[in-house]
């Protein structure tokens, strides 16, 4: 009976995995809600079939966005925000970089978005999925630190290709 259970009940691994094949297109919309000496806080909107999945996922989302896609602002008065990465080749040319970078496991990109802003939570039943919002607190003058490090990045007034 326990190696029945064993064997149906999905491992922690095969959780991962799953949060992975869900947002591995990194799915998800960006809002610019404030920043303050060095920090952004962002809105994500990711999508997943679980909403609890789509909320994990958030804070890669909103590294992944302040990296990929910029992200546009919602007050009056304030202008879209350039990705720090302006060439869309770049992530597949460093895809290795990427990876490790992304990774749930041991990823790096944990460390440039330190907190989730829980009470920020929503979440919209759309189709067969779910949208799930909430603000993430980005490091956005340590991430660019670290991909200037990396060579992925051109240090400010160099340029980014």
């Amino acid at each position: 009976m326990a190696l029945l259970l064993m064997a149906i009940t999905p491992s922690f691994a095969d959780k991962k995995q799953k949060a992975n094949e869900d947002t591995e297109q990194f799915r998800y919309d960006i809002e610019y809600c404030r920043n303050s000496d060095g920090f952004l806080l962002v809105k994500v909107w990711s999508y997943s079939k679980k909403s609890r999945i789509a909320l994990e996922q958030a804070r890669k989302n909103a590294v992944h966005g302040v990296i990929f896609r910029g992200y546009a602002s919602t007050e009056p008065g304030y202008a879209s925000v350039s990705p720090l990465v302006r060439d869309a080749s770049i992530e597949s040319r460093y895809e290795d970089f990427f990876s490790a970078f992304f990774n749930d496991e041991t990823g790096d990109y944990a460390r440039y978005a330190p907190s989730v802003l829980d009470s920020s939570a929503q979440i919209i039943k759309v189709g067969k999925q779910y949208k799930a919002g909430v603000v993430v607190t980005v490091n956005h003058r340590m991430l660019r630190q670290h991909l200037e490090e990396a060579g992925i990045i051109q240090p400010l007034g160099g340029g980014l290709f």
